[in-house]
């Protein structure tokens, strides 16, 4: 029997072959790799997606952040309070130009920043809060503004893995003075390669990240800053642009498989996620909580299922934060999640068929049935 794979690229690969072979053909005619009207034509479209004025196409996500933290006036030495349960690339950025991660516990319904957790990590130091929109969820923006605002910090959206997904206030990426994303190739829009994206309403946050993101330089061979090479290439604009054209229905696909999911598991002992009020998501990862769960993702290995963790440990707990001098028990809510979360299968062409088999193996796992 065929197994189900945790994430399934090729399918998507296939909608769009047709369209972006012509314009990599193209660009490699012309020899035009950097910039250009490909690469201005996706910024103006995500921009109108999102919501937003300006966007700026860059190499990845982490640059993203990074650019998104200096253009917001974050550096050396201030304090950035983040969420404890994310991908290292939301504190790695920070920590790059010599801002310090804060990090803070998240909610247990959601697994999302805990706005009463910011509130209390806030000192003299702290420079910006950057809510994380986990999962294809959007973090409590409305909670989190109000925090912001009467501290005088500024918000700082980490909208890698929601593209598409909305609060009451509007979509991720145009929620706060700055936002930034990711195009990782699995992200639910993925380039061919890794890219990212600035997203602003602000001329001049936008018009210094594309400095900075340009070797500081707005001018060529004029340098106003010490900057870095992070510009997004043409050929991931090709995709990227063949891709935000059928965003909205794969997104609309994974919220149906979602809902699967909900159905095929809620009489069992799996926990499974539940939709934030107000909020629509856009499933980037179904993310359970089930005991026992490196068994489990054990078994469902061997059934040929493919499953993720996001994230088996807290930022604030791996090596590389060690000498942050955070200890076991600070962030509980988040440890425990830890221990219990697996992401099933989640992508636009998903079947009804495969989840079935995947929910069918799972709850007889959970219940420690042979699979």
């Amino acid at each position: 029997m065929t197994g189900v794979p945790f994430l399934d690229l090729a399918a998507q690969q296939a909608e769009i072959v047709d369209e972006v072979l012509p314009v990599w053909r193209a660009q490699l005619e012309s020899a035009g790799f950097i910039g250009g009207a490909e690469v201005d034509a996706f910024e103006r479209e995500f921009a109108d997606y999102v919501g937003v004025t300006h966007v700026v196409g860059v190499s990845n996500g982490t640059d993203a952040l990074e650019l998104a933290y200096r253009a917001a006036g974050v550096g050396p030495g201030d304090e950035v309070i983040m969420p404890a349960n994310t991908f290292i690339a939301t504190a790695e950025a920070a920590s790059r130009i010599g801002a310090v991660p804060v990090f803070v516990d998240v909610d247990d319904e959601h697994l999302l920043m805990d706005p009463d957790a910011v509130e209390a990590a806030i000192t003299a130091r702290t420079r910006a809060i950057v809510p994380v929109h986990l999962f294809g969820q959007t973090a409590p923006m409305d909670l989190l503004l109000p925090i912001a605002q009467g501290h005088d910090l500024v918000l700082i959206e980490d909208a890698a893995q929601s593209q598409g997904a909305s609060c009451a206030a509007g979509r991720a990426g145009a929620l706060s003075r700055v936002a930034a994303t990711s195009f990782y190739p699995g992200k639910n829009l993925g380039a061919a390669g890794d890219a990212g994206a600035v997203l602003t309403d602000d001329p001049d946050v936008a018009a210094l990240v594309r400095t900075l993101a340009g070797h500081g330089s707005a001018t060529k061979y004029v340098h106003t800053h010490v900057g870095v090479n992070a510009r997004l290439d043409a050929v991931q604009a090709a995709v990227l642009r063949a891709k935000l054209r059928r965003l909205e229905g794969w997104n609309q696909a994974r919220r149906v498989a979602a809902e699967r999911y909900a159905q095929l598991l809620r009489d069992s002992e799996v926990r499974i996620p539940a939709v934030r009020p107000g909020n629509t998501d856009v499933w980037h990862l179904y993310v359970v909580r089930v005991e026992d769960r490196d068994r489990v993702v054990a078994e469902l290995g061997a059934a040929g299922i493919g499953t993720g963790i996001h994230y088996p440990t807290p930022v604030p707990l791996t090596d590389a934060y060690a000498p942050l001098g955070h200890r076991r028990g600070q962030f509980p809510v988040a440890e425990a999640a830890a221990g219990r979360i697996l992401s099933l299968p989640m992508f636009p062409h998903l079947t009804g068929a495969q989840q079935e088999r995947v929910a069918d193996a799972l709850v007889r796992a959970v219940a420690r049935e042979l699979v």
